[in-house]
């Protein structure tokens, strides 16, 4: 059976040469070596081996798919690989037996001309990052130009981890570029892309601009203020002026019906003088006349 499920033996067996000295390996999902023997065949070559009983499911020994090599040291590295799955089910028959590898393209939406920008790329399968060298794994991978010319990318990507890729890439036109990654793993091939849009400058540039034309307002703003205290304070000065003038009218007008009482008082004292001096002149008149 190619389907096992834990505590299940891994038996391997075959034919090789005659007391042929053989290499057993198991590579986990991720590619590293899960298990590893060495065993002799037989007198006849045969040969007959557990090379794991299938333990629990842990992040060491993950479900998914391994494969068993077996590598002849006596017949210039001869090797022979099968893939088995490791799965929690007992309907062992149904399982089908298959490695799955996904690619993962991670780019920035936007990006400016003639700056450089970091595309990175992600390679799993049964959900563990698997991959070694990224110039064998992502060989044939490309970008697709806005001129519609293509690039390939074989020896551009640096590997940041296991399963975990990058490159540096510069642009120099404007338009869409198509990052289309391919990886090539154990004889499965998966495909991802993804596209970034190069203008003549980036959001951090945009950015850059509404942050200069923000402080242009918020000076202005200042100066609005400034000029608005400025008004307010010669309003203030034009009502304290209003109100000192209507003070000064106030003040002449009691002047004026203070001069009016005045000379209606000197009127009063005149006015008996006057009638005496009136009175006197005509005694006076009186008496001049009777002496003639």
């Amino acid at each position: 059976a190619q389907v096992f499920s834990e505590n299940q033996p891994l038996f391997v067996y075959g034919k090789g040469l005659p007391n042929e000295n053989l290499i057993i390996r198991l590579f986990a999902p991720d590619e590293t070596i899960a298990r590893f023997d060495q065993i002799t065949t037989t007198d006849d070559g045969s040969f007959s081996h557990v090379l794991i009983t299938w333990p629990e499911s842990t992040s060491s020994f993950p479900f998914g798919t391994y494969t068993v090599e077996v590598i002849s040291t006596e017949q210039s590295g001869l090797s022979q690989k099968i893939d088995v799955k490791f799965t929690s089910t007992t309907e062992l028959i149904d399982v089908p037996v298959e490695r799955q590898v996904n690619t993962l393209v991670f780019a920035p939406e936007t990006a400016a001309i003639n700056n450089a920008f970091r595309v990175f790329v992600q390679t799993t399968s049964d959900g563990l990052l698997i991959g070694n060298d990224p110039s064998k794994l992502l060989e044939t991978t490309h970008v697709h130009l806005p001129s519609g010319k293509v690039e390939t990318l074989t020896n551009a990507f640096t590997t940041l981890h296991q399963g975990l890729y990058f490159l540096d890439y510069t642009p120099i036109e404007q338009g869409t570029y198509v990052f289309h990654v391919v990886a090539f793993s154990q004889g499965t091939i998966s495909h991802g892309s993804a596209a970034t849009l190069v203008q003549s400058q980036d959001i951090s540039g945009i950015s850059e601009q509404i942050i200069e034309l923000n402080s242009i307002l918020d000076e202005t703003s200042a100066e609005l203020e400034t000029l608005k205290s400025e008004v307010q304070e010669f309003g203030s000065t034009l009502e304290s002026a209003s109100s000192n003038i209507d003070s000064s009218v106030e003040s002449v007008s009691n002047s004026v019906v203070n001069i009016e009482e005045a000379s209606s008082q000197l009127n009063s004292l005149l006015f008996p003088i006057v009638a005496s001096i009136g009175i006197i002149v005509a005694l006076q008149v009186a008496i001049l006349a009777r002496r003639r």
